[in-house]
């Protein structure tokens, strides 16, 4: 008897062992601006729970769409809503996407911090990025050319200026592009001319945010709606997520996890 209870015993700890080991690890892929996000909650995430694991990556927004779309990641991080397109790519593959979103966020234009401009409309800002207006000295500021720098193509802050400010208009055929907010800032920071537009999260004192009709972007202008150039970010999964994907979206929906996005410098839901 007694060595029989010593054999299921074994057999029980080797169980869990083997199941620890063995654990899938939660695959987090996409948007630049929900990966502060995403880094700071899963660092709280692993704490709370000692036996996950997480591997997260950026990329940008349609990447993270990708990867959800050909099944090599759990969570689509995404500062944009998907395609139609996506989602019939996505049916064609057997994979059904479903949004939830987990922050606001708002979109700041930066500038050189020796600029002297402070405030632009909205007209203005599309006027700069379709190449109307090329020098400073147009917009109340030094006689200097403007050097127009936007995200890539495949970032849905891209996206989201494209509609809010461009109103779909093509951005001037000789911009610059970076492929991540935090490039871009590091770009702007070093080109005293240049103009560029950033998630809220990734501000800092290397360059100088401007008022947007003069409002300043914002938590509180976001909330009240106030300031015009704000977005959800969402995490996409492949139908109702279960198991880990389901414990860690629940997590960063919760009273903590919207603290730790406040933290991340996003705007929490409530």
């Amino acid at each position: 008897m007694k060595k029989g209870l010593r054999f299921t015993m074994v057999l029980t700890l080797l169980a869990l062992f083997t199941g620890i080991a063995c654990a899938e690890q939660l695959v987090i892929n996409g948007s630049t601006t929900v990966l502060p996000i995403a880094q700071k909650v899963s660092e709280a995430y692993m704490k709370a729970y000692p036996g996950s694991a997480i591997s997260i990556s950026g990329g940008g927004s349609s990447n993270g769409i990708r990867a959800l779309i050909d099944s090599t990641t759990n969570i689509g991080n995404s500062s944009r809503f998907i395609t139609a397109k996506e989602v019939k790519q996505a049916v064609d593959n057997g994979v059904y996407p479903v949004p939830h979103r987990i922050a606001l966020d708002c979109i700041v234009p930066i500038i050189h911090p020796s600029n002297p401009v402070n405030n632009l409309s909205l007209e203005q800002l599309k006027d700069i990025y379709t190449g109307k207006i090329q020098n400073w000295k147009d917009v109340g500021g030094e006689d200097l050319k403007i050097v127009v720098i936007s995200r890539d193509s495949s970032s849905g802050t891209f996206d989201a200026w494209k509609e809010l400010v461009m109103e779909k208009e093509r951005v001037v055929p000789n911009a610059l592009t970076q492929p991540s907010n935090g490039g871009l800032v590091t770009q702007i920071g070093n080109t005293k001319g240049a103009i560029g537009y950033i998630a809220l999260g990734y501000i800092n004192d290397d360059v100088k945010t401007i008022t947007v009709e003069g409002v300043q972007g914002s938590i509180e202008t976001t909330l009240n709606n106030k300031y015009k150039i704000s977005r959800p970010l969402f995490m996409f999964t492949n139908g109702w997520p279960e198991g880990e994907t389901l414990s860690f979206i629940n997590f960063i929906l919760s009273k903590q996890g919207q603290s730790l996005v406040a933290e991340a410098g996003s705007i929490p839901l409530y």
